[in-house]
């Protein structure tokens, strides 16, 4: 079973997962959506919700934008993080099943290069978000 977090801005892919909101959590078994739950963000602090998300047995995050210390944050807890995403929060998750999800670049763009999916900077922890 996989259990997919997506950073939820209206119903919409948020432009960066540590200001939306509200996650969408779906819960995956055999390719198929069995239970789809939505949840406040507990707010953005620093190093926080990676360990957090992964208490609750996320496996993988779908958002716009993420900074570079909160991905790696994300892969010690075991989360496979997939950026660049927009879109309807829904048919992201049916793309990603589909093996159909379109990522481009990170929509946290401070001016860093983003070719290999690093390099976002640490801005995010230091109290600047994505579109400053």
């Amino acid at each position: 079973m996989i259990k997919i977090a997506v950073a939820d801005e209206h119903g919409f892919v948020s432009g960066h997962f540590g200001h939306c909101p509200v996650y969408t959590l779906f819960n995956v078994e055999n390719n198929e959506i069995n239970e789809k739950q939505t949840i406040p963000t507990p707010g953005h602090q620093p190093g926080f919700l990676p360990g957090y998300l992964a208490s609750m047995g996320v496996t993988h995050i779908i958002a716009g934008g993420m900074g570079q210390r909160a991905q790696m944050l994300f892969v010690q807890n075991n989360i496979v993080t997939l950026t660049g995403v927009s879109g309807p929060v829904n048919k992201a998750v049916e793309d990603f099943l589909a093996g159909q999800l379109e990522m481009g670049e990170s929509t946290c763009d401070h001016g860093h290069g983003h070719g290999d999916g690093h390099g976002h900077g640490d801005c995010h922890e230091e109290g600047r978000g994505c579109h400053e």
